[in-house]
This record gives structure tokens, C-alpha cells and sequence, in this order.
């Protein structure tokens, strides 16, 4: 079983999001799926999911995800995302910046009966943010 949970993780971000292949999100997902995402909102459901992905694929289209450090307990599993690619769509809220995104998000999600049912992460959006020029670079902590 533990294998198939993290198997299932690799799919998640090799076939949806490397190889743009949305249909597999009704495989994988339950329909009541929850995501604790970055801003304190959370998304419901398949369907919400889906307009996450397109809206995420038309901003960065050339996306790439690598998924590290992966490790389970139980229903629960934990791991590292690299994300990169380039922002060249609109689909963010904000103009195309044609900037290069390269992040590292630390994720914890939970598997029952072969679909995921609850993700949390920050997904690296302040990095993100910061790369596209959106939000400045933070320098280092300044001594008191």
C-alpha cells in the first residue's frame, strides 16, 4: 500500500502538471478533495481543482514539477516539489512577466482509498512572487 500512496503522489505532478494530462485529476483526487493552499483559503472539490491546474498551466505553461523527500505514515505523506518554468501568461492575476520561476515547496497531504483527499502547502508562492518581481526580494535579516 505504501508504495501505491507515493506512487500515486509522482503521478500527481508527472502526468497533471509535466505532461498536461487534466483528465487524470478524476483518477486521482476524491471528489471532496481539500486544498489548505497559500492566502488561507481553502479550494473544494475536483472541479475546483481543475480551473487551479488550467488557470496555473496558462500562466506557466512550460511548467515542470520534481517531486523529492517523499515519505509516508500511515494515510499521510509528506514531500518536497522543485517547481520551474516560465511565466509567460496573464492567468496569475497579474501581467506576463516572461521571467524565469524556480521553487521548492514542502507538501502534506492525505491518501484513503487511492485518492487524495487533503493537501496542505505554501507551494512556494513568495519565492515565486519574488522571481516574477511582483513582491521585492527580501534581504537578509538586519542586526537590532
Amino acid at each position: 500500500m505504501a508504495t501505491d500512496n507515493k506512487a500515486m503522489i509522482r503521478r500527481i505532478f508527472e502526468e497533471i502538471l509535466n505532461q498536461k494530462r487534466e483528465d487524470v485529476i478524476d483518477e486521482l483526487f476524491d471528489e471532496n478533495f481539500v486544498d489548505h493552499g497559500p492566502g488561507g483559503q481553502d479550494l473544494h472539490g475536483r472541479e475546483e481543482f481543475h480551473s487551479v491546474i488550467r488557470t496555473w498551466l496558462a500562466a506557466v505553461p512550460d511548467v515542470h514539477c520534481e517531486v523529492s523527500h517523499l515519505i509516508e505514515e500511515g494515510d499521510t505523506l509528506g514531500w518536497v516539489v522543485r517547481t520551474t518554468g516560465t511565466h509567460t501568461g496573464d492567468a496569475l492575476g497579474f501581467p506576463a512577466t516572461g521571467k524565469q520561476i524556480d521553487t521548492l515547496s514542502a507538501n502534506i497531504g492525505v491518501v484513503r482509498n487511492g485518492k487524495a483527499v487533503e493537501h496542505w502547502s505554501e507551494q512556494g508562492m513568495l519565492a515565486m512572487l519574488q522571481q516574477v518581481g511582483v513582491v521585492p526580494q527580501m534581504g537578509p535579516p538586519q542586526a537590532v
